[in-house]
């Protein structure tokens, strides 16, 4: 195999162009690969700017997780911080984690951020929302929110070998003239279902509000964990 580190997007579209494969820390194709035989040409973007940014407001697709810390919605950097092992987060990459695992632990918080997406193609870089960059998995060339009031996020014990454990992740976002918006995004299985409501009449309309989106689907525990971080999130808020 082949690999290609372009320095520019110039370059890496041009990889992508000649028909290399995306790659990353490929902590989930390694196995894949051994078994069923390496790509002839492949390419990472962790040499290109546009890909390792990283702050308040945006995150590149070739950050390793590792690397994930105060300086992001706590959302992002928690949900980050529990993926996998520490050997792990220092080789995968937030683009492997969103674009190329099924279980995308960063993709709840990434919602919640109301994340745009900006993602390379053969013919250039352009913008795209998070449903379809999970449908048709494109090259994660970074991500880009408005920073929240305030977030929060928690990712429930798994059992090796069982089901992808709850994770739970809710933003509150400041509005414009209005007492905000109320994001919430919960990874059930491998479903990720979310929620997003104007938060004006406090904990229990907002929670009210919420089960009227497709949240109503949620098994009770799964309530249990919304119910405490929109709590939280709108008490920190009054505390202000």
């Amino acid at each position: 195999m082949l690999l290609r580190l372009p320095t520019s997007v110039t370059e890496a579209r041009e990889c992508l162009a000649e028909g290399a494969v995306p790659v990353g820390g490929a902590t989930l194709v390694w196995a894949t690969w051994q078994r069923d035989g390496f790509p002839e040409l492949a390419f990472s973007l962790r040499e290109v700017p546009e890909a390792n940014v990283l702050g308040p407001h945006t995150v590149g697709g070739a950050v390793l997780l590792h690397r994930i810390g105060a300086g992001v919605p706590d959302v992002l950097r928690l949900a980050a911080a529990t993926v996998g092992t520490g050997a792990v987060r220092r080789t995968a990459t937030v683009g492997g984690n969103i674009v190329g695992s099924t279980l995308r632990c960063l993709l709840p918080a990434a919602l919640v951020l109301d994340a745009r997406a900006t993602v390379l193609e053969p013919d250039g870089v352009r913008e795209a929302d998070l449903a379809e960059v999970v449908a048709k998995r494109p090259v994660l060339l970074s991500l880009r929110w408005n920073p929240p009031i305030a977030s929060a996020y928690r990712k429930l014990p798994g059992e090796a070998g069982g089901a992808p454990p709850l994770v739970v992740a809710s933003a509150l976002h400041a509005g414009r003239g209005t007492p905000g918006r109320l994001r919430v995004a919960v990874r059930d299985g491998y479903d990720v279902l979310r929620g997003t409501t104007p938060c004006e009449s406090g904990t229990d309309a907002t929670l009210a509000a919420l089960r009227g989106t497709a949240l109503r689907e949620l098994p009770s525990a799964a309530w249990d964990i919304v119910r405490t971080q929109v709590t939280g999130l709108l008490e920190d808020r009054g505390a202000e």
